[in-house]
């Protein structure tokens, strides 16, 4: 089995302006359309079973809407949506209460794009609310193209929450782009062997070798296949992980063992 665990979807009035948008402002090339109907497409033609689209809330005045249409469409042709907050919320155990009622899994906050710095009190409530609530985060972690020299959430960062909520958060909190987008050498000074999740969106082809050894290090059983589609094609870094030397066992659970334990697939 394999699942994408990050992918992002816009509303198709939308989708083409934003992809534009988000090209420009971070020089990313995007490589097809960032519509549901294209991810639902995709799922189908690069021979993956699910997708994980990670709906972000830019304004506490999106979580709402964001959630219900999640919960609304969520599954359809293999494409599983996660819920949204926003640190700014003031409702945050009655939002999560609802996203844990309606079925979903996970929850995607970015700190560059919502403003606030990860190690911040507001995230802080959300995840230890998250985690009280058996719910997954998941964060942009490291660099991101729109604000490259402003990092709103870098391993120190992680390390400081971590400890704020030891005891509770431990293998709750997924760090996207394999632990801090471009930043492989703090990944394995600092966050190798905690109690995290990594993703693989964007970075496998960025540094392919740091990143075959960020994923050795932390062990097959903390990392979860993605591509950040539509900003990476699936095949690409398929291929690539099937070249790193790990067993079939390891990457299996990378490929979709793990999303399955953390989905209920």
């Amino acid at each position: 089995m394999i699942i994408d665990f990050h992918t992002h979807t816009f509303p198709d009035k939308i989708a083409d302006k934003a992809i534009a948008t988000l090209m420009e402002k971070g020089g990313v090339p995007c490589y097809r359309k960032g519509t549901l109907s294209a991810l639902q497409d995709l799922v189908k033609e690069s021979g993956m079973d699910y997708a994980v689209s990670l709906p972000v809330a830019t304004s506490p005045k999106q979580v709402e809407s964001i959630n219900h249409l999640s919960a609304e469409i969520s599954g359809q042709n293999g494409v599983i949506f996660g819920g949204a907050i926003h640190p700014d919320c003031e409702n945050v155990e009655e939002i999560l209460d609802y996203v844990k009622s309606i079925g979903l899994k996970v929850i995607k906050i970015h700190p560059d794009y919502q403003g606030v710095y990860f190690d911040d009190e507001r995230y802080i409530r959300i995840l230890k609310a998250a985690a009280e609530r058996d719910l997954m985060i998941v964060t942009h972690a490291g660099r991101d193209v729109a604000y490259p020299d402003d990092v709103h959430c870098t391993p120190d960062m992680v390390l400081y929450v971590l400890d704020k909520l030891k005891g509770l958060i431990e293998n709750k909190l997924i760090l996207a782009h394999l632990g801090a987008c471009d930043m492989p050498d703090e990944v394995l000074e600092k966050l190798i062997g905690k109690p995290v999740y990594f993703d693989t969106a964007v970075v496998l082809d960025r540094y392919t070798e740091k990143s075959e050894q960020i994923i050795k290090a932390h062990g097959a059983d903390k990392i979860l296949f993605a591509t950040d589609s539509p900003w990476a094609p699936p095949e690409k870094f398929i291929k690539l992980i099937n070249s790193f030397d790990l067993t079939q066992e390891e990457k299996d659970k990378i490929f979709g063992g793990n999303a399955r334990k953390i989905l209920g697939i």
